[in-house]
């Protein structure tokens, strides 16, 4: 079995390993442009951070770039405690402080979505601006695919071995296959259980999401959701719902499946990249 806290190159992505909070976290830094203000990109569930490989350069243009795997998700330690969506947000905030990081733009598809916007609720200052999309935020609003998670228990997948099952839910799913060593980080980072606890994640959104959802108003921070026309998992509305409760909200429907950035690298980078240079102080 590959070691968890093995660093892997792929491309411009270099990632190493930081100690948060008492646990190893996995990132990568691209300080090429040193000026502006430094942008945070989250792993997408069930991916790594290798899932901006097509769309990084556009990033490491602007300004710094730090990608993180959320604990429990890519190749980042996990602990039972983080495994919901305002607890992650808490532990997004330590993030921040181990890199010294006051402000960010926050590029967080999927389970960073939810993350991000309940940090931002709780230190809105610390957010220049989000990029969000790809994340449930409302439990009538999922798909049945992701429903089915998140009313599942941990017993229902006992004996299933996680990286196979995301092999082939991104090579069913994704509408522009990644590279191979790609793939081959994503099995890794959902090896034996390690899928199963992570969608623990996910359960947590029925106590979650209407928390979630009395915050929304209250968060005075630019947020911009890109969605998958096509997605099976997280439909479009769920974009349309945060538009129309968070007081700084444009939702844009792009032509792809789940996995956006993988999909349509080419236009979520410039909506994506367009919405930072605006926002950018």
């Amino acid at each position: 079995m590959t070691d968890l806290n093995e660093n892997a190159v792929i491309g411009p992505i270099a990632t190493d390993y930081i100690l948060i909070n008492g646990l190893s976290i996995r990132y990568a830094l691209d300080r090429r442009v040193s000026t502006g203000t430094p942008i945070l990109l989250t792993t997408p569930f069930p991916e790594s951070v290798f899932a901006f490989l097509q769309v990084w350069e556009d990033f490491a243009a602007l300004g710094p770039v730090i990608a993180v795997d959320l604990p429990g998700f890519g190749r980042s330690e996990s602990r039972q405690d983080l495994m919901s969506p305002s607890a992650m947000g808490a532990f997004l905030l330590k993030i921040l402080d181990a890199f010294e990081l006051d402000r960010v733009h926050a590029v967080v598809p999927d389970v960073g979505t939810l993350a991000a916007l309940f940090a931002a609720s709780t230190n809105p200052d610390r957010f220049a601006s989000i990029v969000a999309g790809s994340g449930g935020t409302a439990m009538d609003l999922l798909g049945e695919p992701l429903l089915q998670i998140a009313r599942s228990s941990r017993s229902d997948f006992d004996g299933v071995d996680g990286g196979e099952q995301v092999v082939g839910l991104v090579r069913q799913l994704a509408r522009v296959s990644p590279p191979d060593v790609v793939i081959e980080d994503y099995r890794l980072s959902a090896l034996g259980d390690r899928w199963n606890k992570a969608a623990d994640f996910v359960r947590a959104y029925a106590q979650d999401l209407p928390r979630l959802a009395e915050l929304l108003p209250q968060i005075d921070v630019p947020v911009l959701v890109l969605s998958g026309r096509g997605d099976p998992f997280v439909p479009p509305s769920n974009g349309e719902f945060l538009q129309a409760h968070l007081p700084r909200c444009e939702a844009h429907v792009i032509e792809a499946g789940h996995f956006v950035w993988e999909d349509a690298p080419e236009e979520y980078a410039r909506k994506a990249t367009d919405w930072l240079k605006r926002h950018e102080i």
